[in-house]
């Protein structure tokens, strides 16, 4: 099944501390959520819809490795991040929360409230036009669809006792 996703579109350089803002790191993700790119998009958090793809440039998650800021947009139900460069700690946190992160080196073509669906080549347009991306290891799309890394460890471990 495909699903068809609105685009949320952002700039360069977003840091994870816009993504989950200190202040109110000593609250739990539900709340720091509520907060997620408010100093961006004060609209996002209470807009944003499950499935809904964030676009942005290049170095998304750059900032501090904390990882709420992933956690954040998986709370929020983002499918995707799809941007021309990742931010190293940023990525491995999204991957291990189950956070989809496409390398898209044309991605800022990309615009605010276009449909866009996720394809295996990359990032399919309205018009059929697919704009690539980097192929993501199958180890990564484990995590992806295990919900994160956690889940892929508990699917592991579950099915090594029924060996």
């Amino acid at each position: 099944m495909t699903t068809t996703s609105r685009v949320w579109k952002l700039g360069a350089d977003v840091d994870t501390d816009v993504l989950a803002p200190g202040i109110y790191m000593k609250n739990g993700i539900d709340v720091i959520a509520q907060h997620c790119l408010e100093s961006l998009r004060p609209d996002f958090a209470a807009g944003v819809r499950p499935g809904d793809v964030l676009v942005a440039g290049p170095n998304f998650g750059i900032g501090s490795s904390r990882e709420q800021a992933a956690g954040a947009l998986v709370h929020l139900g983002v499918r995707a991040v799809v941007a021309p460069s990742f931010s190293g700690l940023f990525f491995r946190n999204a991957f291990n929360l189950g956070l989809l992160l496409l390398t898209c080196a044309e991605a800022e073509q990309l615009q605010e409230g276009d449909a866009v669906t996720l394809v295996s080549a990359g990032v399919q347009r309205a018009d059929g036009s697919v704009l690539p991306c980097q192929p993501i290891p199958d180890f990564l799309m484990d995590m992806v669809h295990a919900g994160g890394l956690m889940n892929v460890l508990k699917q592991r471990s579950q099915g090594t006792h029924h060996a």
